[in-house]
């Protein structure tokens, strides 16, 4: 009897629990018939339509980029091919000419900022242009270099930073951002000046205007101290590191210049620039 009772009121509870099962399951069929669908909804047309949209947006901004790069490229290698091309300029001179040279010369300077530095500018103006960087950075030193090799040999001073960067606001567009050379350009400049006053001091030399390439060495003597002190706070940058030691190579070739022309001067000064040359104090007679 007992175990009769007990297998009933098993098989009753089954029932109830049977039924109550039977009752939920429309409610659950309803709401999901698995746990991983409902991260399984089917994308609409507006989700997709927006990232679609997004991405474009930034394909765009890249394209547009690119095309600007090159763009600057081009301007920043006009820049520099001008630039050399004053510097050139610049090296003809001699105590006979230079006003006709220097002269020239700032007229080929002229022409470099109002055509091919007012190019960049266009293309630089009003955007982040430390981004571009990079792609003009070398074509603005080589500006550098000959607008400051300009002033050197026209007054004795170095142009400073806020003269080129007022020169420049004029080719800029009042209505946007201008583009302002930044000072680690200057100063890479700068740095590429010195080996030009090298030259020239011993162009000067050889044509016996010793005074003068004192004076260079003088110069470039203040330049390398100023920047040796620099640099350490440049946040360890490699490009300037590297033309401090040329600096350094191009000091110490016109103070040798300077100190053979000052110890031995008295040898061979006066056959500098003469056209009738006297070779006995290398211990060989003249040439019949």
């Amino acid at each position: 009897m007992f175990k009769f009772s007990h297998c009933h009121r098993f098989t009753i509870a089954l029932t109830h629990m049977a039924a109550r099962k039977s009752h939920r399951l429309p409610q659950i069929a309803g709401a999901s018939s698995s746990p991983f669908e409902t991260a399984k909804k089917p994308r609409t047309m507006a989700s997709g339509s927006a990232i679609k949209d997004e991405f474009a947006k930034h394909a765009d901004y890249l394209n547009n980029l690119n095309e600007k790069r090159e763009r600057v490229v081009k301007a920043s290698r006009d820049v520099t091919m001008n630039s050399k091309k004053v510097i050139f300029q610049v090296h003809r001179i001699s105590k006979y000419n230079m006003e006709e040279v220097l002269s020239k010369a700032e007229d080929d300077l002229a022409a470099v900022t109002n055509q091919f530095m007012a190019k960049l500018i266009k293309e630089l103006q009003g955007t982040d242009f430390w981004k571009l960087r990079r792609a003009y950075t070398f074509g603005v030193q080589e500006y550098i270099e000959a607008a400051t090799f300009c002033r050197f040999c026209k007054t004795g001073t170095l142009l400073n930073l806020s003269e080129i960067n007022s020169s420049l606001l004029a080719l800029s567009d009042k209505s946007v951002e201008p583009l302002q050379i930044n000072v680690l350009d200057y100063l890479l400049g700068v740095a590429d000046l010195t080996g030009e006053l090298m030259r020239l001091a011993i162009g000067r030399i050889s044509d016996g205007e010793i005074e003068y390439a004192q004076k260079i060495c003088q110069f470039v003597r203040d330049l390398y101290r100023e920047l040796i002190v620099i640099v350490p706070l440049m946040d360890d940058h490699a490009e300037m590191k590297k033309k401090m030691e040329v600096m350094l190579q191009s000091v110490t070739k016109i103070e040798n210049a300077c100190f053979g022309v000052h110890v031995r001067g008295s040898e061979y000064i006066p056959l500098l620039g003469t056209d009738n040359p006297d070779f006995s104090f290398f211990g060989i007679s003249d040439f019949e």
